[in-house]
């Protein structure tokens, strides 16, 4: 009889304390907001699963994927979240869309991927504000490297994981279908043509669950050690192109002011999910110096080593050295200008022959004369010889020269005319 009151006092041990374990390791939380319908660590997931945009925004209103919970318009029944995509160089925003009424749409999250200097990919997925709050960033995990990193794609293609470049907390993003498919040049701007009245025959709403049903899908991503909540957005400038084509719908902000969206708790309270510490710019500035230095450093060290340039360095002043002396030789400098001398002289002389030239000066000299003659005829010049003594004659007596030619003149005629009264005047 103990030994079977034992065993009961045993197992009920066991059972209480798997009981304990579960409640405290799967501890449910919630943001309190819309956005709690709408887990986005399995959006990404189904995003880096997916091949094209139609598949992505396919597989997100399924409802075997139980992945769209969103009920924002209250009229208990799914909404269709439609995927839009914009495009600046080598940014891409993927737009997570719904449309409320005929007129109004509000945007459930962006995923932005952005390739960088280098090459790299990165990719983040940003909660909208009205959804989930100010700077909700997911984005791939860096905590396990030496496993196959983010292994939710199954298929054909195997997943590398030297693909990757990790840099202090930054994930390079190279082989995930999608975005392959995003920079390849087949991709077109997609534009989901769904919108409201309109959708696929494909799809069909259903009522939406409560959130403690919604949880057990989606519990298991929030321990997962291949996405994780950032404390930033890595490329702000981008995220700028995208706020300007934001869309936000009245009612939601009215139906979120007014608690309409707190019926998905059923009246429980649940714990908020920890922030990450927000970075300083600062600590953001020397994680991009770091990343950097780390791809840069291993490929321009192995090509720049100093053994290998000192080797290349003899290499090339052995080769280049023989070949420089032997074709600047003074001998055969001393040949090569003799050579260029006598080949130079007979060739110039008898083209600078002075009798040619004077024959050339005379030809040119006949050539010219008449053709000046012609054009100032003897009457013409004469004519004008008159206009410039007359010209000279009126500015003669003005010019001071002319007056000091004068008063020289009258003062020798003077000096003549006084010595020859003084010679007169001697007996």
């Amino acid at each position: 009889m103990r030994k079977i009151v034992l065993k009961w006092v045993v197992i009920a041990t066991c059972f209480w304390s798997c009981s304990l374990l579960s409640q405290t390791g799967n501890e449910m939380i919630a943001l309190g907001m819309p956005g709690d319908n709408l887990n986005l660590y399995a959006v990404l997931d189904v995003f880096q699963q997916s091949k094209t945009l139609e598949e992505f925004e396919r597989t997100l209103n399924s409802q075997n994927s139980n992945i769209n919970n969103l009920d924002l318009d209250n009229d208990n029944l799914i909404d269709y979240i439609s995927v839009i995509s914009f495009n600046q160089g080598d940014f891409y925003s993927i737009v997570l869309r719904v449309s409320i009424n005929s007129y109004e749409y509000q945007d459930v999250a962006v995923i932005e991927v952005s390739k960088n200097n280098l090459g790299n990919v990165v990719v983040q997925i940003i909660g909208d504000e009205a959804l989930y709050g100010k700077n909700y960033v997911l984005e791939p995990s860096v905590k396990v490297v030496s496993e196959t990193p983010n292994p939710g794609y199954i298929g054909n293609k195997t997943i590398i994981a030297p693909n990757y470049v990790y840099g202090n907390g930054i994930v390079y993003i190279s082989d995930w279908p999608i975005i392959m498919y995003l920079y390849s040049p087949l991709f077109s701007i997609y534009v989901s043509p769904w919108h409201w009245g309109y959708f696929p025959s494909y799809w069909s709403p259903w009522s939406p669950i409560l959130y403690y049903n919604y949880w057990s899908f989606h519990n298991h991503y929030y321990e997962s050690q291949f996405y994780h909540r950032a404390s930033y957005i890595r490329f702000p400038s981008n995220h700028s192109y995208y706020l300007r084509r934001r869309r936000t719908s009245s009612v939601v902000t009215r139906n979120r002011e007014r608690g309409t969206y707190d019926r998905t708790y059923e009246g429980r309270n649940y714990r908020t999910p920890v922030a990450p510490p927000r970075a300083t710019r600062s600590d953001i500035r020397r994680e991009s110096r770091e990343s950097i230095r780390q791809q840069a450093q291993p490929s321009t060290r192995a090509q720049a080593n100093p053994s290998i340039r000192r080797e290349k360095g003899e290499s090339t002043r052995q080769q280049t050295q023989p070949t420089t002396r032997r074709q600047t030789s003074p001998s055969i400098r001393r040949e090569n200008g003799e050579s260029t001398r006598q080949q130079t002289q007979p060739t110039t002389r008898p083209q600078t022959n002075p009798s040619i030239r004077r024959e050339n000066g005379e030809s040119t000299r006949r050539q010219t004369q008449p053709t000046t003659r012609r054009q100032t005829s003897p009457t013409i010049r004469r004519e004008n010889r008159g206009l410039i003594q007359q010209g000279q004659s009126s500015v003669i007596p003005q010019s001071r020269s002319s007056i000091r030619q004068s008063e020289r003149q009258s003062a020798r005629v003077t000096r003549q005319s006084n010595r020859s009264d003084r010679q007169k005047s001697r007996p």
